[in-house]
């Protein structure tokens, strides 16, 4: 019943790939960690991430401070999701992607983005952990962590807070990393959820994201209500890992039981017990999530100034022993041991005074106990811890930093339940910092009596800022209320028994009693045990003498009887010992014979051993019997003391001795001697050896040391710099594999098109041609580089160079028609190459054939002219009308009837006018008819000009009609008066004959 835990409770960018999207709800905020390798993985991961999902995503990955990133560009192309170059105080939106620009590190408050400047003059720089660090205290439940490929460990410290605020962590799978230090690193605190390649991490997130108990906002009591199964589970628990979670805090259970739940994808208490049977993995996965250990080198460095600046010094003022004990409980992976280590170092060194300090550091992961006796841990602690300390106490192995070996040496690791193994004793300073608030209050008292137990009087106690000493506070005194320093009163109380304990009822307490019922009664004294406890106890006065049982190190585990007579607690420090807590007397048999026992495995038996009383003398007699044995049990042996009486002993007589003191000191004497001479010829031959290594070992030690300084902040500098070119140059190896496909689109479409360009530089040095250019120009392949000057070309009556030279003093585009010797025509337009706004950079020559439109011109150019001609002989004009726009088109024949000048276009209101008005009505309703019914008209009219003049005209209309509609309406105007005159004439002449007699 123990955790390792130590946890300590809007525009978007201008410069963004799209349009501002709608705001919506964001379901969970995604935060991308990648380094070295990482653009790969990153394309991979978004280019199978579906645009609409509903998620946040922001990018963290280690750019380099002196190259622009092209990721915003580069990442648009993998996602339909807009991207981002991240800015101070922009909000993050669902379906959006942020990234990470050069030189900042970013944080978020309240779903915003803050950026601040790198400062790189503090070592290592770790803009994964900041960041994810600043999402988990901000968002909590809402926050997922994903670690890509990568080099060092960046990212590991990140996983570790995210986990610790209830988040997910996904990390991309080993294999598939292109580097696989950070995976590695982040794999290794054993908190992943789902270990993926990127491209699989999308379908688990999105199902992640929409499963029941994430999507909802209150949780329900379902799990708390289903008692049979959560005693499953904690059965199940038990039996696995050996640790029962009957009085964890409920709330703390059933959140993380939710999560397990949740990733892997079941909706019941009853499915997922029926998960946890078939998948005996996913039990320690839970044990696991259960015991979250998140802690860091000087967390809550305020606390640990405090013990600095008083708690320390005050310990090592008033010790009267030159041995000091500290416990560390719930080390987790043993930061706060080797930082409270460190600081006591620290402190001695300050105050000039040398105390042999040992530190206890206990959990209930044994895998935690192992990764904190190892003392390697990955470069991000860099971050925590001074440069000045980091090369005092560590030194660089590969990839980790491990602890000085001084450190080292001074901390003690062991697995132990803080609810069920004994306590340590005679300690200090005991620091539980944190580990508390996951207890409910009845395992809160037990936890704090056995503290109360440990520590010596006055003693300090250090707990974590959300925790007190409640029910216990009359046993401790308040030292620091904020930091949570207390001093023990050094009250003892008697230990509850552990099931009396965990039966007392109170009403805060009621209902979750109620709820872990079942799983309680696992924590009770089997029924013989308690039946031969309460026998012992009433027989004790009655029949059984004075009885102690001691193991093989004389430790006193139990006493039947009174003992007032035969011991008594020595002055100084309390010790468990019982040949020094024996009056002198009885301390020398005592010992030889409890030692002798052992031995020999057989009972002995002392009698008229001589003990002072009230100015006289009694005589004893001491019984030592060794125990019955079990296999995997401690050697046990009972001590009875009692006064002489003369009785016929029915015992054997070598069994009965009478006690000499003076023989049996003689032989307890040679004992020692001989484990002394034994000791003194095995110490002497290992000084030996150690002095003859230690002295070729000093010598290489002081060089390596030197060399390791400086080669320690030359690595930590080239490693830095190598993720940053890394990561740069895989971004510009993108570029180039998209350049080398633009390139080959560019040369097949000036290929395909036919049309020659040319492509100059400011020094008018060809770049590059097009094939058709060297039908102008004599150019080969090996002629790129040299001036256009140096080329011939096929040109008539034209210099293309000096075309270019205008351009390029102009910046201003020119175009023209040019022809070769051979008779073709081109289209030349040179206009300058453009690099930026008003920036150029040589200029651009295309030649397009227009041969064959040049010929259709000039068959045009000459029909145009025999029509005008035929036109103007005729005397016939023609006119075009588009209803739509009421527009209305003569042609230069039909001004000229009109006699007016051309250029001018009337309206038809202005061309009805000529007419004599007798024939105005005649026109209107025939140009009105064709206009709207479609109904062609030829009329012969007559007309005054513009100047007055009077002509007949045949006016012709014929509309041009598009589903069922005039779309245009042309007509032909002939100037027919000579013929008109003519006619009359006849008719004049034909009259005068038909008159004459």
């Amino acid at each position: 019943m123990q955790t390792t835990s130590d946890s300590t409770k809007n525009d978007p960018a201008e410069g963004a790939v799209g349009s501002p999207p709608a705001a919506a709800p964001l379901s969970h905020y995604v935060a991308v960690g990648a380094s070295a390798g990482g653009l790969e993985a990153i394309e991979s991961f978004f280019s199978h991430m579906p645009p609409d999902s509903g998620l946040g995503f922001i990018v963290i990955q280690h750019l380099s401070p002196d190259y622009k990133s092209l990721m915003v560009e580069l990442l648009s192309k993998k996602t339909a999701m807009l991207v981002h170059r991240a800015e101070d105080g922009m909000v993050v939106l669902p379906n959006n992607i942020y990234l990470i620009p050069p030189k900042k590190n970013l944080t978020i408050f309240h779903g915003k983005l803050l950026l601040s400047d790198q400062d790189r003059s503090q070592g290592f720089n770790l803009p994964i952990d900041i960041f994810l660090r600043s999402l988990a205290e901000d968002q909590g439940e809402k926050a997922i962590a994903i670690i890509l490929s990568g080099t060092g460990s960046d990212g590991t410290r990140g996983v570790r807070v995210i986990k610790e605020y209830g988040g997910m962590i996904m990390i991309q799978d080993e294999e598939s990393a292109k580097f696989d230090g950070m995976p590695r690193a982040a794999i290794s605190t054993g908190l992943a959820d789902f270990i993926l390649p990127p491209d699989q991490m999308p379908v688990q997130l999105l199902s992640f994201a929409k499963h029941p108990y994430t999507t909802k906002v209150e949780r329900s009591e379902t799990l708390l209500s289903d008692e049979q199964g959560l005693t499953r589970v904690f059965a199940m628990l038990r039996e696995k890992c050996k640790v029962d979670f009957t009085f964890y805090k409920p709330s703390t259970v059933t959140r993380r039981i939710e999560r397990r739940m949740t990733i892997n994808q079941t909706d019941d208490i009853q499915d997922y017990v029926a998960y946890l049977t078939n998948n005996p993995g996913e039990v320690v996965a839970l044990y696991r999530e259960l015991l979250i250990g998140v802690t860091s080198f000087f967390r809550d460095q305020g606390a640990f100034d405090r013990m600095e600046q008083f708690g320390l010094p005050e310990i090592f003022n008033n010790a009267k022993n030159r041995e000091i004990r500290f416990w560390v409980a719930g080390c987790s992976t043993g930061e706060e041991a080797y930082s409270l280590a460190i600081l006591t170092r620290e402190c001695m060194e300050t105050l000039g005074v040398s105390h042999d300090v040992k530190i206890f550091a206990t959990d209930i992961d044994r895998n935690a106990i192992h990764y904190a006796a190892n003392g390697a841990y990955p470069e991000s602690i860099a971050s925590d811890i001074s440069p000045r300390l980091l090369a005092k106490y560590f030194y660089k192995n590969e990839d980790n930093f491990q602890i000085a070996r001084t450190i080292r040496e001074m901390v003690v690791f062991a697995q132990h339940n803080l609810c069920k193994d004994p306590p340590f004793t005679n300690i200090t300073l005991l620091t539980c910092r944190n580990l508390l608030i996951y207890f409910q209050p009845i395992l809160q008292r037990k936890v704090l009596e056995f503290f109360n137990f440990s520590l010596n009087s006055g003693g300090l106690l250090l707990l974590g800022t959300s925790e007190t000493t409640g029910e216990m506070a009359d046993y401790f005194e308040a030292v620091d209320s904020k930091w949570k320093l207390y001093r023990s009163k050094g009250r003892l109380k008697p230990l509850a028994d552990t099931a009396h304990l965990l039966s007392v009822t109170d009403t805060r307490s009621r209902d979750l009693r109620g709820q872990f019922a079942g799983a309680r009664r696992n924590l009770r004294f089997s029924e013989e045990e308690r039946v031969l406890e309460r026998f012992l106890e009433a027989i004790a006065q009655d029949y059984i003498p004075l009885a102690v049982i001691v193991n093989t190190q004389l430790e006193v585990l139990h006493v039947l009887g009174d003992v007032g007579d035969y011991f008594k607690l020595p002055s100084g420090k309390v010790v468990n010992d019982i040949s020094k807590m024996a009056v002198r007397e009885l301390s020398i048999p005592l010992t030889t014979g409890i030692q002798k026992v052992f031995r020999q495995r057989q009972e002995l038996h002392f009698t008229n051993i001589r003990l002072p009383r009230d100015g006289g003398a009694r005589l004893v007699d001491l019984r030592i019997r060794p125990l019955p044995e079990k296999r995997g049990q401690e050697s046990l042996a009972a001590v009875f003391i009692g006064e002489s009486k003369k009785t016929v002993s029915t015992e054997s007589d070598h069994a009965i001795q009478a006690f000499d003191l003076s023989r049996e000191a003689e032989e307890r004497l040679r004992d020692l001697e001989q484990d002394l001479q034994f000791t003194r010829e095995n110490l002497q031959a290992t000084i030996e050896e150690l002095e003859t290594s230690n002295e070729e070992l000093q010598a290489t030690n002081e060089e390596l040391l030197a060399s390791n300084e400086e080669l320690q902040s030359t690595n930590e500098e080239l490693q830095s710099t190598n993720e940053e070119l890394f990561t740069v140059n895989t971004e510009y190896q993108t570029k180039i594999i998209e350049l080398t496909e633009l390139n080959n689109d560019v040369d097949n479409l000036l290929s395909a098109t036919q049309i020659g360009q040319l492509l100059l530089d400011e020094n008018m040095e060809v770049r590059r041609f097009s094939p058709r250019v060297v039908d102008i120009f004599k150019l080969l392949p090996s002629d790129v580089g040299r001036p256009i000057t140096h080329i011939s070309h096929y040109l008539a009556d034209c210099d293309p160079i000096d075309v270019v030279r205008d351009v390029q003093a102009t910046s201003q585009p020119l175009e023209r028609e040019i022809h070769t010797q051979d008779g073709r025509w081109y289209l030349m337009r040179v206009a300058p190459y453009t690099v930026g706004p008003k920036a150029f950079s040589g200029t651009v020559v295309s030649f397009v054939d227009v041969t064959k439109v040049k010929e259709v011109q000039l068959t045009l150019a000459e029909k145009e002219t025999t029509f005008k001609e035929i036109a103007q002989k005729t005397r016939l004009g023609a006119w075009h009308f588009i209803p739509a726009t009421g527009e209305l088109r003569w042609s230069d024949e039909t001004f000229r009837i009109h006699e007016v000048a051309p250029g001018h276009q009337p309206r038809p209101e202005e061309s009805i006018g000529f007419y004599l008005p007798e024939y105005r009505p005649i026109i209107a309703e025939a140009f009105r008819r064709a206009c709207q019914e479609g109904v062609s008209y030829d009329l012969t009219l007559e007309i005054a000009t513009a100047k007055g003049n009077r002509r007949w005209v045949r006016t012709i209309g014929w509309p041009v009609m598009r589903d069922e509609r005039v779309v245009k309406l042309s007509g032909a105007f002939q100037d027919v008066t000579e013929a008109r005159l003519g006619q009359e004439a006849l008719r004049e002449r034909g009259a005068q004959r038909h008159d004459s007699p």
